[in-house]
């Protein structure tokens, strides 16, 4: 159900999201150093904790330059698509029973996935609006990506639809409670995990902004907090597809003697951990050969991952 302070709800989610995603800077450097065997931020505060803080004032008081050959008004309007499109799917979040902004009944999932959907815009017009043909091929891979990897993320998800009867979030993790969906639909889970990381662009899918190709990508010509917003909404979607496998496949809140956010912050944490990971040990593939994946492979698996569901779901029903 929502929660009965929605206002406290709403700012609750919205502190601790920001707060996770800088604090997020600081843990994939210590991680990245551990799982690569060197030394991570040790120089500023305790363990390097006071980095974060230094990359923040840096960010703030950086010129705000916009390039005269942009087009300003989208310009400045792109990173704001992305943070707003981002922190208005973490309104649907079921974190624990009664912590959530709003239940919007049976279509919280169609909310998220419309909401991810939406956050290719922030991408494409960055790139389009940069005036820079770099950014804007940065764009392009980003649009071509996004939508591409769009199409099997939803379809992935039907399969869960399927054995909990419903598109709502809250419903989906009670259908959880004697066993996780990560067993019957572990198909589905590789499926969305992978989706989930193509959609974030993150290593080794950051083909949008491979700076051996493309300089930056799509946010080349952003400075300042224009650029910070970009970076933060890079971690926010990790928080939030790490926030999503949590509630439909690793039954979100559910766990024994410790409280139920608990259990849904040490699930989400340990997939967080997990991108980070990838990006520490995997390559970059071509870019013809992410689409290749995507069209050939992901989709195909989708598929049939939906035809065995609904035949299992029909035989036994």
């Amino acid at each position: 159900m929502t929660s009965p302070y929605p206002f406290a709800a709403i700012f609750g989610v919205l502190i601790v999201a920001l707060t996770f995603a800088a604090a997020l800077i600081w843990v994939e450097r210590r991680l990245l150093a551990v799982w690569q065997d060197r030394y991570g931020p040790n120089r500023t505060g305790p363990f390097g904790l006071l980095q974060v803080l230094a990359d923040m004032i840096k960010i703030f008081t950086k010129e705000d330059w916009i390039p005269p050959f942009a087009d300003k008004p989208v310009f400045v309007i792109a990173p704001a698509v992305i943070m707003i499109t981002v922190l208005l799917s973490f309104a649907v979040v079921p974190f624990a029973p009664g912590i959530i902004v709003t239940n919007i009944n049976n279509v919280a999932l169609l909310f998220f996935l419309g909401m991810s959907s939406l956050g290719v815009y922030s991408i494409v017009l960055a790139g389009w609006s940069s005036g820079n043909k770099y950014s804007l091929l940065g764009g392009l891979r980003a649009s071509a990506q996004m939508i591409s990897y769009e199409v099997f993320m939803g379809m992935s998800l039907m399969g869960v639809v399927l054995l909990s009867g419903s598109f709502d979030l809250t419903t989906i993790v009670e259908a959880q409670r004697h066993l996780w969906f990560f067993v019957p639909q572990f198909l589905g889970f590789v499926l969305f995990l992978i989706a989930g990381v193509a959609e974030s662009r993150r290593l080794p899918f950051d083909l949008p902004e491979a700076e051996a190709e493309l300089v930056a990508g799509f946010h080349s010509e952003y400075s300042g907090m224009k650029f910070g917003m970009f970076f933060v909404g890079e971690y926010l979607g990790v928080l939030l597809i790490s926030s999503m496998i949590t509630v439909l496949f690793l039954g979100g809140w559910m766990g024994p003697v410790l409280p139920p956010i608990l259990w849904f912050l040490i699930k989400m944490f340990a997939l967080v951990c997990f991108f980070i990971l990838l990006r520490a040990t995997l390559p970059r593939p071509r870019f013809d050969q992410l689409m290749t994946w995507g069209w050939k492979l992901m989709l195909p698996l989708a598929l049939a991952n939906l035809l065995v569901t609904g035949a299992v779901v029909l035989a036994f029903r």
